[in-house]
């Protein structure tokens, strides 16, 4: 076969595979595919997040849930954060503490017990809970941190 002749049919092939459109969507499958699943894994792990956020949350309200109905116990208040959920990554971190405070606009003011209040009331006693929490991502993203810690309060008032 002539070099001629070879370079003719090498072109005519050539002319033919660039007007081919068999097989284009398996590659544009395959090159998405990759983006696609992150995208899928980076939306569960936000929600995985703030589920784990709403899990602290509640921690912290069951503990004070706990203070209300029980009465202010340190050690049965913080187990109450840690049973509230079925994470083992929650803790009442720091430790509950009860004071007396008069209510204000701004909050909880503390005063000594058996002060009165500037509205003229008597004041009332209070069970500050918290709860602690750490979220590690399924996956690292190289952009953003890889643990949150997330916190949480619940005040009550018991009387």
């Amino acid at each position: 076969m002539s070099p001629s002749r070879l370079f003719s049919a090498l072109l005519r092939h050539l002319r033919t595979s660039v007007r081919d459109r068999r097989g284009v969507a398996a590659i544009e499958f395959g090159v998405m595919i990759p983006l696609l699943t992150l995208m899928v894994v980076s939306v569960t792990d936000i929600g995985l997040a703030l589920f784990h956020k709403m899990q602290v949350e509640n921690a912290a309200q069951a503990g004070a849930q706990y203070a209300i109905v029980r009465g202010f116990d340190t050690t049965g208040v913080s187990n109450a954060v840690i049973a509230a959920t079925n994470s083992t990554a929650i803790t009442a971190s720091p430790q509950p503490i009860q004071f007396c405070g008069c209510p204000t606009s701004a909050g909880i003011s503390t005063v000594s017990c058996g002060a009165v209040c500037p509205s003229g009331a008597q004041a009332g006693t209070y069970a500050m809970v918290s709860a602690q929490g750490t979220y590690y991502t399924l996956i690292n993203y190289q952009i953003v941190a890889t643990t949150y810690t997330f916190n949480a309060q619940s005040t009550a008032r018991l009387q």
